[in-house]
């Protein structure tokens, strides 16, 4: 009976010795690579560098609310903003004395919808409201975006339908958040894009870290002034 050497019958040269360097050299290839993936992903800090990152991304929203400010300016001149959906408000919370007149200063807002109401509140006065807060877009450690949403009044896609609105005292919220308010009127739909100086600063609360600038979509349900 003949007996066949698998080695040679299919072109292999390998002698029992090279063949258990050769898996060995390649299981300590596969245990690296594994084991640098594993250490990787453990390591990853989705909130690194955090106060600079958020710091370059609201100067890029900053960047082309100015940007598309100053062209509505230059071709409707003092109807700029019956053509613009951009604005850029300070913050109501602080004298202009104490306002450094730097970026932090201010909101960005971008007008999803326009209202048709006709007043505005006060910072005393309470409002009704629906929102969604997220902190700037980051990445998972496989580079994926992530939007991670802090807070929130409604689930799912924002319908004004079926949405319930909560109520609170304009006062109550973050000082960016409370300007945005005082220039909102009932119908209002914003994304409002608040500097972390008028957000959280330095400390954060709660899930916020510190030095997280923040995005809100804001629909004005009510204004309703105190009596």
């Amino acid at each position: 009976m003949k007996t066949y050497d698998y080695n040679k019958l299919h072109g292999l040269s390998y002698k029992p010795g090279k063949l258990l360097l050769f898996f060995t050299f390649h299981l300590s290839l596969f245990i690296f690579f594994f084991s640098s993936c594993s250490s990787d992903s453990s390591d990853y800090d989705p909130y690194h560098h955090w106060r600079t990152r958020n710091e370059a991304w609201y100067a890029g929203v900053a960047d082309s609310a100015r940007t598309a400010i100053a062209a509505a300016q230059r071709q409707y001149g003092d109807r700029w903003e019956e053509h613009c959906d951009w604005r850029m408000y300070k913050s109501l919370r602080r004298s202009p004395i104490y306002q450094t007149g730097h970026l932090e200063d201010s909101i960005c807002v971008h007008i999803l919808t326009r209202g048709e109401g006709s007043v505005s509140p006060l910072s005393t006065d309470t409002v009704y409201i629906n929102f969604r807060g997220w902190l700037m877009p980051t990445t998972d450690a496989e580079g994926n975006r992530k939007d991670i949403i802090f807070a929130q009044t409604y689930y799912g896609t924002f319908d004004p339908a079926t949405a319930a609105a909560t109520k609170s005292v304009v006062n109550a919220f973050s000082e960016g958040f409370e300007t945005a308010l005082q220039y909102m009127v009932a119908g209002d739909d914003w994304n409002v894009y608040i500097p972390q100086d008028l957000f959280y600063g330095s400390s954060g609360k709660d899930v916020i870290p510190g030095y997280s600038a923040a995005l809100f979509r804001i629909n004005m349900v009510k204004v309703q002034p105190v009596k």
